[in-house]
């Protein structure tokens, strides 16, 4: 099993934003969010899933091993929240994936990756 955990940082979150050009307010901009019905400023759902994609690379023995991946956003990750992603070995040509916060809550569901 290959697993790393992450703790977010608001400065980690706008790098992303200018990074991919994402620059959605609910990413960026606390006041904003709260408008919106969020807590306030929320990670993208794409930076948790590159990082997923990541540890499924290392777990599949290189990137180029991944043939797919596919993960539901299944809870909002805030600054300073820790997610720890796992990958470990499925069934056949898969890899079973996880994303859990340091609450235990999955933020990332039906997870996996398929692999050559």
């Amino acid at each position: 099993m290959t697993e790393r955990r992450v703790t977010f940082t608001r400065e980690q979150i706008a790098a992303y934003a200018e990074a991919s050009g994402d620059i959605n307010p609910i990413h960026l901009d606390d006041e904003f969010a709260r408008s919106v019905g969020l807590p306030g400023v929320i990670a993208h759902g794409m930076l948790q899933m590159g990082i997923l994609a990541t540890v499924a690379a290392k777990e599949a023995g290189g990137p180029e091993r991944l043939r797919r991946l596919s993960v539901r956003f299944a809870g909002m990750v805030a600054p300073g929240d820790t997610v720890t992603f796992t990958a470990s070995r499925g069934v056949g040509a898969r890899l079973e994936l996880a994303a859990e916060n340091q609450k235990g809550e999955a933020v990332l569901t039906k997870s996996t990756a398929d692999i050559s």
